[in-house]
């Protein structure tokens, strides 16, 4: 053997020997490595719908419930056809939303499950808990604290139920928000989202408190609420009702899925193990009406019931609903045509005109704030705190959405979007078919003051309003009717513009409603700004920094002084009051 020969057999057996030790040194193919579904920091116990711990009286329970409401309504209740719902997301949540795009993806993709988060950029964020396999195209879709719209126009609206605590398990990998936006991925359809929500919830569990979704599309609007399926099981218990033609629901906070009625399939749907499970926890008993609420919740609390009666009171006033019932009616035939607009005023409304007006009272101060902080004492038992208004100033954004099955989806789609306390904050139109929202939307933090951020405008001035509610609130109604004709006014033509253009090209609709919504979004964002800057100037030092017949300086007023002992005290200094002398008079002379 020649001396190459020996090199190049030496050449072979060390590449051969490196290629080996290059295998052994990989060992087995990594696991992949998620966080815990238990994680404290992504499963932030929600109270709403929970009975108070003990040593908390109920009504000092009433005012921890900082979650939502949400009103939807049919097509045949509705002014022009739409299907709608809402949500006003109540507490401390993320108010930063985007326009997620769909995307294509390859066969064996998978896709991240996310849990937690939704608290905003100052507070933990999700976590990747699991994966499941990705579909081939996923809809593009709005997300939020609660996701809320797809270009399908499937809409949501969301409330905290709370439920019984033995349902509760946080190992569960879905919570309600990540169920939302799996849902808003994937289906055209509300029954779609309500079956693929309910099969992964089942499939993978259910890691949140109870859950209602007002799930709807352009014909119909579905009630649906859910909840863990126990310590033990890894699944989910959940039901959904259709809510009946003409007719408008309402959740606020607590169960309310009346008795089900499984054999009719066009409007009730549930788990399969919806009866079994109430059943072997003992809460409900073969034989009996199964009235899912019941099952799976116990008894409500004035602070979600107060908000139903008013909700179902001024869609059927003349049903003269109780407000001191505690089991109102699941929903009512409206009695008026309901618009946007409609559900604009509930979602501002603290019960103005009634013996619950908020901005009443002692504790509204001298100038109505219905606003109110925490009580630093309890009431005697069997008496009421702070009534639950259906607006509150930790609100965070409120929606109303609106689907219309005769236009296209990317049309038809539209979510009237205001930012923090509704009452105090303008709403403006973005769309199903959206690609792209203004920047001052996706930015934010409470943790810092942003005169970039849209949130952040309706917060300031929202705040601002405290320092004199009964007269700010005048300039601040004044500014919101006037941005809201103008953009309601402007939507038939734009629409009609829109569906031109959708029949030549449906890519340039997209592009013109995308235009035009970021235009007037932009220009409410700074209209909302100009506002604060003129309630500032306007109320400074109580209204009396600006000249003349501007001057509106904030007085007292009369009752309220009386009420906490104006003029009560007496000054041990002051003079006697001066005694006035009857005049003398003169006798009549005859």
């Amino acid at each position: 053997m020649t001396m190459k020969s020996r090199i190049l057999i030496l050449i072979v057996l060390a590449v051969a020997f490196c290629g080996m030790a290059g295998v052994a040194s990989q060992g087995p193919p990594q696991q992949k490595v998620f966080a815990s579904a238990s994680d404290p920091d992504i499963n932030i116990r929600k109270m709403c719908g929970q009975p108070p711990p003990p040593g908390v009286s109920a009504a000092e329970w009433e005012l921890t419930c900082d979650s939502c409401t949400s009103m939807p309504t049919t097509k045949e209740a509705s002014a022009d056809g739409s299907v709608m719902t809402s949500h006003s997301c109540d507490g401390h949540y993320e108010v930063r939303i985007h326009v997620v795009s769909g995307k294509k993806s390859a066969p064996g993709t998978m896709r991240p499950i996310m849990k937690g988060g939704g608290l905003g950029a100052d507070r933990p964020p999700a976590k990747q808990v699991g994966e499941i396999p990705e579909v081939e195209q996923t809809l593009t879709r709005y997300d939020a604290a609660y996701p809320f719209m797809n270009e399908k126009q499937v809409i949501m609206g969301e409330t905290t139920i709370g439920g019984r605590r033995e349902l509760y398990n946080d190992e569960g990998l879905f919570d309600i928000m990540e169920l939302q936006r799996l849902a808003l991925e994937r289906a055209s359809t509300a029954r779609e989202s309500i079956k693929i929500m309910g099969e992964f919830a089942t499939k993978y569990g259910y890691g949140d408190w109870g859950e209602c979704l007002t799930v709807g599309d352009g014909n119909e609007v579905w009630h649906f609420e859910i909840f863990g399926a126990g310590a033990v099981e890894k699944g989910a218990v959940w039901a959904a009702v259709r809510i009946p033609a003409g007719h408008v629901g309402v959740s606020a906070n607590r169960p309310r899925i009346p008795e089900l009625k499984l054999e009719d399939k066009d409007n009730y749907m549930a788990s399969e193990n919806v009866f079994q499970v109430a059943k072997d926890m003992g809460w409900w008993k073969q034989g009996e009406p199964f009235v899912f609420h019941k099952a799976y919740s116990g008894s409500g609390s004035l602070g979600s019931t107060r908000r139903e009666w008013r909700v179902l009171s001024t869609m059927a006033p003349s049903l003269k609903l109780d407000p001191w019932d505690q089991n109102p009616p699941f929903t009512v035939k409206a009695e008026i045509k309901v618009g946007p607009r409609d559900l604009m005023r509930l979602h501002r409304d603290y019960y103005q005109g009634t013996d619950f007006d908020a901005s009443q009272g002692g504790v509204a101060g001298p100038f109505g704030s219905p606003n109110r902080w925490g009580a630093a004492t309890r009431p005697p038992e069997g008496f009421m705190g702070f009534e639950r208004t259906i607006s509150v100033h930790q609100c965070s954004y409120t929606t109303v959405i609106q689907a219309r099955s005769w236009l296209p989806a990317w049309i038809g789609g539209v979510v009237w979007f205001a930012n923090d306390d509704a009452k105090t904050s303008p709403f403006a139109p973005l769309y199903a078919g959206n690609t792209r929202i203004p920047e001052a939307y996706e930015i934010g933090t409470r943790a810092e003051f942003d005169r970039r951020s849209a949130w952040w405008s309706s917060n300031f001035v929202g705040n601002w309003a405290n320092l004199n509610f009964g007269a700010m609130i005048q300039d601040i109604r004044e500014s919101y009717t006037g941005i809201e004709d103008r953009l309601f006014a402007q939507q038939p033509v734009v629409e009609k513009v829109a569906l031109e253009l959708y029949k030549q090209d449906p890519n340039a609709a997209r592009e013109y409603i995308t235009g035009y919504s970021n235009r007037v979004t932009k220009d409410t964002i700074d209209a909302w700004w100009k506002l604060a800057d003129t309630l500032v100037v306007k109320y400074q030092d109580a209204g009396g920094g600006l000249a003349g017949t501007q001057r509106q300086r904030a007085q007292y007023p009369k009752d309220w002084l009386e009420k906490n002992g104006y003029g009560t005290m007496k000054n041990p200094n002051a003079p006697p009051p001066a005694v006035v002398k009857e005049p003398v008079k003169e006798p009549i002379k005859k």
